[in-house]
């Protein structure tokens, strides 16, 4: 067994550090080392999470014969090399940026390209945009829990005529005062995550990070009762506010305090399988120590007009290589943005390999079931 900050990971994974990597020290979970010229899996969190959230997967893909690493990305863990503060440079976790800190990690460790990229949550988009871009490098795509839909389309309107500044302000930007407007009033969690107030009140969440981190996974887990999962047809304040609140808030509310409602019971925490307190505690040592504000900072690039203006460059442009939908089929990440998920699977992925919705399984498939989930990824992986 090899040590993850308190707790430990299987035999088998190690932990280690990779320098010059696009201005960072990576720090890097890998299986699967022993043997030579294994074909490379890379695996990509989202948020909270950490390297560590692919815990359960390693084992598995290394012992069907794969290489795999698991980064923690810019703004988390143990990599360090960035500016995570709220007033430091936001470019540093634009999405093109991110998609280069892989392609650094490659090259670092000497690596061509890998047979799949595999991204979780925020993840996915990270994945998303490495194999839309350098599919010579990443061969294959899995995509968990959010549907990646590429670059946005070019700035014009259906009449041809080139669109207003206020048309072009980001989706989230634009339903904000009619979410405000509600009764009561509501905000999304992507324009509460882009305020100076949100790091200091999970990081400094009054009931502490531990317990603020088992009621957030648990809300967005299967275990939660509310979460009973349909499609939302349109992007309008009335149909977003069916969401849970942990994607659509209160307004006089931060993110501590709208998870506090649905806290665990103890015996729900006991009987909780797939989070121990024990693996939570890594979580919540990381997060103490470090902060969110790292993580934070990549919702906040996708509220940036000129970030979004830098994508527009690749309208168009569609995911090629062999790609597949991995979710619980009780996650709204699924549906919370309507349409997505039609055009990353009708039009986006020209190779599309399937959707899978796994029972019993919410926003954190891969941890809440995964053998379910390693079934599928070796059999994409050995099909692709």
């Amino acid at each position: 067994m090899r040590a993850y900050g308190e707790t430990t990971l299987a035999a088998g994974i190690r932990s280690r550090f990779v320098d010059h990597v696009n201005g960072l020290r990576m720090h890097v979970l890998e299986a699967g080392f022993e043997t030579e010229g294994q074909p490379v899996v890379l695996l990509l969190h989202g948020f909270p999470e950490l390297a560590y959230s692919w815990r359960k997967v390693m084992p598995a893909l290394a012992a069907a014969g794969y290489r795999v690493l698991a980064p923690d990305q810019r703004g988390y863990g143990h990599t360090t090399g960035s500016d995570d503060s709220y007033g430091g440079d936001l470019a540093q976790f634009r999405m093109l940026n991110l998609a280069r800190d892989m392609i650094g990690l490659l090259a670092a460790l000497g690596i061509p390209h890998v047979h799949a990229v595999v991204g979780h949550d925020f993840g996915a988009s990270v994945a998303g945009w490495c194999a839309m871009l350098r599919p010579d490098v990443f061969r294959a795509l899995v995509l968990m829990s959010a549907p990646f839909t590429g670059a946005p389309p070019l700035p014009f309107a259906t009449d041809g005529r080139a669109l207003t500044d206020a048309e072009r302000l980001p989706p989230v930007t634009r339903i904000t005062p009619a979410l405000a407007a509600l009764s009561p009033p509501r905000q999304h969690y992507h324009a509460y995550y882009a305020t100076p107030e949100a790091n200091p009140n999970m990081q400094g969440a009054r009931q502490g990070v531990h317990a603020f981190l088992r009621a957030y996974y648990h809300q967005k887990s299967a275990d939660w009762a509310g979460n009973t999962i349909q499609p939302l047809s349109a992007w309008t304040s009335e149909t977003l506010a069916r969401l849970p609140r942990y994607y659509v808030m209160d307004l006089d509310k931060g993110m501590a305090e709208q998870v506090a409602e649905t806290m665990p019971t103890a015996a729900e925490i006991a009987s909780c399988r797939w989070l121990s307190d024990a693996a939570l505690a890594v979580y919540a040592a990381e997060f103490e120590r470090r902060g969110f504000q790292g993580g934070l900072n990549w919702y906040r690039c996708r509220l940036v007009p000129r970030f979004a203006a830098e994508h527009e460059l690749f309208s168009g442009v569609t995911v090629d290589v062999p790609a597949t939908f991995i979710a619980g089929a009780h996650d709204w990440g699924v549906y919370q943005t309507p349409g997505a998920i039609e055009r990353m699977e009708g039009t986006l992925c020209t190779a599309y390999r399937g959707r899978h919705l796994v029972p019993g399984a919410g926003h954190w498939v891969q941890q809440e079931q995964p053998e379910a989930v390693n079934g599928l990824l070796v059999d994409f992986l050995a099909r692709r």
